[in-house]
């Protein structure tokens, strides 16, 4: 492996593990990363898909989720409609309607190919309802947040040339101005 793809790698690991640490995910939790390979190589998104590259992001990332016992859900590209490729176990236990495909990188996208690769039963679903997440190379992964997503800003604001962008989501607050809210919830 070359200087530059450990330096992607170790990169990649830094950024999940700030945002793991401060969106405060718990063992179990979803953590769902949408990942151009394109971007982190200094190409424009969906140009230059990198099967290599993508297993140097994918095991960084992959290595915090562990560390902290999250799910890891990979964004596909939107050929396959933004499906995202989990663990079996995770897809069942958050009720997920298992679909039949296997990502490829030009139909999937290299980051999502990668995760099918190293998982031990991966599946792929439509829709998932993230606890947190992270965008590498402008990939929209808000779709697959909980509902009320909330920006968190971490030192590692890229990966290789790709900006990343991530968030973590809280409880809806509803009742209005009389309620009264429990912000240790997360």
């Amino acid at each position: 492996m070359t200087e530059e793809m450990t330096i992607i790698g170790e990169e990649a690991y830094r950024a999940a593990k700030e945002l793991l640490e401060a969106a405060g995910m718990e063992e179990g939790q979803l953590f769902v990363v949408g990942c151009s390979t394109s971007e982190v190589g200094g190409a424009a998104i969906g140009t230059f898909s990198s099967p290599e590259l993508a297993e140097v992001v994918f095991g960084g990332i992959y290595q915090a989720t562990q560390e902290v016992g999250v799910y890891l859900a990979a964004q596909c590209c939107e050929h396959l409609n933004r499906a995202l490729i989990l663990e079996k176990e995770a897809a069942l236990r958050y009720g997920c309607e298992i679909v039949n495909v296997v990502p490829q990188p030009k139909a999937g996208g290299s980051f999502a190919t990668a995760a099918y690769k190293a998982f031990e039963q991966p599946v792929a679903v439509e829709h998932i309802k993230a606890h947190a997440g992270m965008d590498i190379g402008d990939t929209l992964i808000g779709m697959h947040l909980k509902d009320v997503a909330v920006p968190v800003r971490i030192r590692t604001r890229e990966i290789g040339d790709a900006h990343v962008v991530c968030a973590r989501t809280r409880p809806k607050y509803i009742g209005g101005e009389r309620a009264i809210y429990d912000n240790s919830v997360n």
